[in-house]
């Protein structure tokens, strides 16, 4: 007589589900099936929330809302799958994803390749020849509509991540991105090029005069450019540490090149030079009169 012999496989599973048994056994004997419990549903749902697609935060306002992952579900039925609306565009529309087993719980989602919004708002999820195979309109927190089988369908958004709308920037922030823009220049009606060597007096506040600067005679558009140097003591830390050693000129912008070889821009405005992009420490020429 030969008896018939489990495989090793299902020894093994045995051995597994017993040692499993024996540990939660333990767990509950020390109070602390709870958190067992708890950290497996935290896992579960740690696992079903969906990270915002490539794109979601730069997409334009009209779809914004609607990127990221959705449950659709067909009324009236214990069916649902997850689907993500994309940003990219796909085929007739916009990139759209969902599992393959979706196909089976949902066969509807057999047809759909993409997804768009149209005239009226309502989302469209279409077939690859743009056709629209489901039609949902706003309900609730959700859209609900129906699709070409007939059958009624919904769009939950339960607590799958939704891109917020950007906060405008305040006026300061405004005021600060248009300090950091360079200053548009008109060359002609800038100072002409023998017009700039002489004294100068710096000054970090209007009408508060610092350090005497001289920017020499010489040519203004060699990579070094003409000579500069302090005309007598500097107290002020930031031009110390800068050093400048040479000017340029060049389409109405001027350059006070620093020895180690960087430079800062200055624009003439209301009869003196101001540092331009206006970001960091202000810094203004005035020139003196010989």
């Amino acid at each position: 007589m030969v008896r018939w012999q489990g495989s090793p496989d299902a020894g093994c599973r045995d051995a597994m589900e017993e040692s499993l048994r024996h540990r939660l056994s333990v767990h509950m004997r020390r109070g602390c099936l709870p958190l067992v419990a708890g950290v497996l549903f935290a896992g579960a749902l740690q696992a079903q929330t969906s990270p915002l697609p490539k794109g979601a935060e730069t997409a334009p306002d009209a779809i914004r809302p609607l990127i990221g992952a959705w449950n659709l579900e067909q009324a009236g039925a214990p069916r649902q799958c997850t689907i993500t609306l994309g940003v990219e565009q796909s085929g007739q529309g916009r990139q759209l994803r969902f599992p393959a087993t979706c196909r089976r719980a949902l066969p509807i989602l057999g047809q759909i390749m993409s997804w768009s919004v149209g005239g009226e708002g309502e989302l469209r999820l279409h077939d690859g020849a743009g056709k629209a195979v489901i039609t949902l309109s706003k309900s609730g927190t959700g859209l609900n509509g129906k699709g070409t089988d007939g059958q009624d369908y919904l769009l939950d958004p339960k607590d799958h991540p939704r891109s917020a709308r950007p906060v405008p920037p305040s006026a300061a922030e405004r005021a600060a991105t248009a300090a950091a823009r360079p200053t548009v220049v008109d060359p002609a009606a800038a100072p002409p090029t023998d017009a700039v060597p002489g004294r100068y007096v710096t000054m970090r506040q209007q009408n508060r005069e610092g350090c005497r600067l001289m920017l020499e005679a010489g040519v203004a558009n060699a990579p070094g450019g003409a000579p500069a140097r302090f005309d007598g003591r500097c107290d002020d830390t930031g031009l110390t540490i800068f050093d400048p050693v040479g000017w340029r000129y060049a389409a109405g912008r001027l350059s006070l090149v620093a020895r180690k070889g960087h430079s800062v821009d200055l624009v003439f405005e209301n009869g003196q030079w101001r540092k331009d992009p206006a970001v960091g420490a202000p810094l203004m020429l005035r020139k003196l009169a010989p």
